[in-house]
């Protein structure tokens, strides 16, 4: 059954593969992000499937507004794949950007949290449709300087579940994907600040997830039954498992 899915974070990274994916599978896209020429781009790449929608996740008035928005003949969203996120600096928390923070919690957070609020309400009047979002296994297991994203991910996780509590009974399904180490996007670049050396570093010697198989997650999630709901999903490449708790020891 061919599905209308709105992907938040759709220019680039996740966003993107997930789009392409999606098409493949025969479902329409709606690609939201805030570079529109990216989405012009993947649009003019997959053809009518692709709606591009400049998008900033943000921007409470335009998020409450996308809904009725959207062109007739797409407002009815079966699946909303929030996306779009970001992590900013690895400093410590004491020598920590504040604005960095700010962004964090602004995107990953109130920006998810509006988007689900704008969308929901319908899924649950036709008693179907689908909230899939990207969490993070910085949301389970914690590492030096993640504070801030880790929190906003253990937000996403948690939101993630009481949603379901929520909707227990209906049509609607929620799902929470926690990837772990994850190359070919911009995460790390945009964690430091177009860094390319530093980014580059973070997977040296790995061969980590891609964004391809965290679409390949979301396909799977989105196909199975409509009784049956993944409540979290957590990916992770073989190259990396939870580690010992650290402990500092005197000499």
């Amino acid at each position: 059954m061919s599905l209308t899915v709105l992907v938040t974070g759709a220019s680039a990274g996740f966003g993107a593969a997930i789009t392409r994916r999606l098409v493949a599978e025969g479902h329409r896209v709606i690609a939201a992000a805030r570079r529109i020429d990216r989405l012009r781009a993947l649009a003019a790449e997959l053809g009518a499937a692709v709606l591009p929608v400049a998008l900033d996740v943000t921007d409470a008035a335009a998020v409450a507004a996308l809904p009725g928005s959207l062109p007739e003949g797409w407002r009815e969203v079966d699946v909303l794949v929030n996306n779009a996120g970001l992590g900013l600096g690895l400093d410590p928390a004491w020598k920590a950007d504040l604005a960095q923070w700010d962004t964090m919690v602004a995107t990953n957070c109130t920006g998810l949290m509006h988007m689900t609020r704008a969308l929901l309400p319908a899924m649950v009047a036709r008693d179907r449709g689908h909230v899939i979002n990207l969490s993070s296994t910085a949301a389970i297991y914690p590492y030096p300087g993640g504070h801030v994203y880790g929190a906003s991910k253990a937000f996403v996780t948690q939101f993630s579940l009481n949603l379901r509590a929520d909707l227990v009974g209906t049509g609607v399904r929620v799902t929470d994907l926690e990837p772990g180490l994850v190359g070919g996007s911009e995460f790390s670049s945009v964690r430091f600040g177009g860094d390319a050396a530093r980014a580059a570093a973070v997977y040296a010697g790995t061969q980590p997830l891609t964004p391809e198989d965290i679409a390949e997650a979301v396909a799977w999630v989105i196909a199975l039954p409509r009784h049956m709901n993944v409540n979290r999903m957590e990916l992770m490449p073989t190259c990396q498992a939870p580690a010992a708790l650290a402990v500092k020891r005197q000499a």
